[in-house]
């Protein structure tokens, strides 16, 4: 990493509702969450609905992240959420220069038709687009979408969509034959061709997942896990796309629960921790590492057998694999003070990390604190101190 200014850091967007906190699980922001006193976008004013969407509430996120300052936020795709392209066109217009990265679903979408709505999307909001590719993990949520493809053609199906978005890109005509796409003089319109291509993360932990990756993307996205397992990742990746001559770059997206002590931080949790219902545990415990993803199979490989404290999931110096009891997936995430927050991000960018996406409960609070408390001393610990990329850390 040559200077800070490189290092992108987004912020999640939550898109179709959030808790408050750490420590109370009920939604109280959203259309899932129902509608009473104290909750909001929708919420009660006077004892009536006050009219706001939960539209209101993800774009103040947005632009709270920005002003925080975040390069950008995530906008995840799941089957009962906003759908991120449209939210996407929306906070566009709410923001300046925020990024909206969108999770895309090779697959669910035509590439030429994605290629066409992704340029007008560059067209609009002076080339603020990026991708996060999410092939699918399996399971109930793939079967949602009535797609039945098998793990490793999926990331096949992956690597043609992404050939034929970049061939039609600048215009066309395009002709394509593959298992999965066959085009035919495609291309776009005159006024959308050759714009700026977006910025592209792609997650998955398989080989087959690696192996498409490391053809297209600009960023290898993983989870958070223990500093060695995810060396040894970033390691894999690096030497698969030393032979397509690529230079890769890697990335990580975690949870963080930062206070400014490292007591209070782990407070949070302790207190979520006990208001931790029975049914909400076993659930968590049950959907650890279903389907076939292997990024959640690894993530499910810090869950003890015998889980009696949350101190048990404590894994290596300020990472904590109890993220999914207090809030969402993915189940491993940071938890420490706002220097040691932002020494572990460091020890990551040490470690091959050249981008983040962060994000906390709730968003919209959490946003200000990570972006005013974190980010500048870690923006500031990397202006002192430049440590070539892929030296590891020491785990005590």
């Amino acid at each position: 990493m040559s200077n800070n200014e490189e290092i992108e850091i987004y912020w999640r967007i939550p898109m179709s509702s959030d808790q408050s906190s750490w420590r109370n699980k009920p939604k109280t922001r959203g259309a899932e969450a129902p509608l009473r006193i104290g909750n909001i976008a929708p919420g009660l004013r006077n004892g009536e609905p006050d009219g706001l969407s939960y539209v209101e509430f993800l774009l103040e996120v947005a632009r709270s992240a920005e002003r925080a300052g975040f390069t950008g936020g995530l906008l995840p795709s799941f089957p009962m959420t906003e759908d991120p392209f449209v939210a996407a066109a929306a906070i566009a217009r709410a923001t300046k220069t925020f990024r909206f990265m969108v999770a895309v679903q090779p697959g669910f979408l035509n590439p030429v038709h994605a290629a066409r709505i992704s340029a007008s999307l560059q067209r609009l909001s002076e080339g603020r687009l990026v991708y996060n590719v999410i092939t699918g993990g399996g399971g109930p949520q793939q079967t949602w979408w009535g797609d039945t493809v098998a793990h490793d053609d999926r990331y096949a199906r992956t690597t043609e969509w992404l050939d034929v978005l970049k061939g039609v890109w600048d215009g066309g005509p395009f002709d394509y034959d593959g298992r999965f796409y066959q085009v035919r003089g495609g291309g776009l319109p005159t006024d959308l061709a050759g714009l700026p291509k977006p910025s592209l993360y792609y997650s998955g932990s398989s080989d087959a997942a690696i192996a498409s990756a490391v053809q297209h993307a600009d960023y290898y996205l993983s989870w958070l896990e223990h500093p060695d397992h995810l060396a040894e990742k970033f390691a894999r990746v690096r030497e698969r796309a030393a032979t397509y001559g690529r230079d890769a770059k890697c990335a990580v997206r975690a949870h963080v629960i930062a206070r400014p002590t490292e007591e209070e931080a782990w407070e949070e949790v302790r207190i979520g921790w006990e208001n931790l219902d029975a049914q909400r545990a076993d659930r968590v415990r049950n959907e650890s590492g279903r389907g076939d993803s292997v990024g959640a199979q690894r993530q499910a490989q810090y869950q003890p057998e015998s889980l009696q404290r949350w101190e048990d999931l404590i894994v290596a110096p300020n990472i904590w694999a109890g993220i999914g009891y207090l809030g969402d997936f993915p189940t491993v995430g940071l938890v420490g003070s706002y220097e040691q927050i932002a020494e572990r991000l460091d020890d990551l960018v040490r470690l091959g990390a050249d981008a983040f996406i962060l994000s906390g409960l709730s968003h919209l609070e959490e946003a200000y604190r990570v972006g005013t408390e974190v980010l500048p001393r870690f923006r500031g610990r990397r202006a002192l101190e430049q440590t070539p990329k892929g030296e590891g850390l020491v785990v005590a």
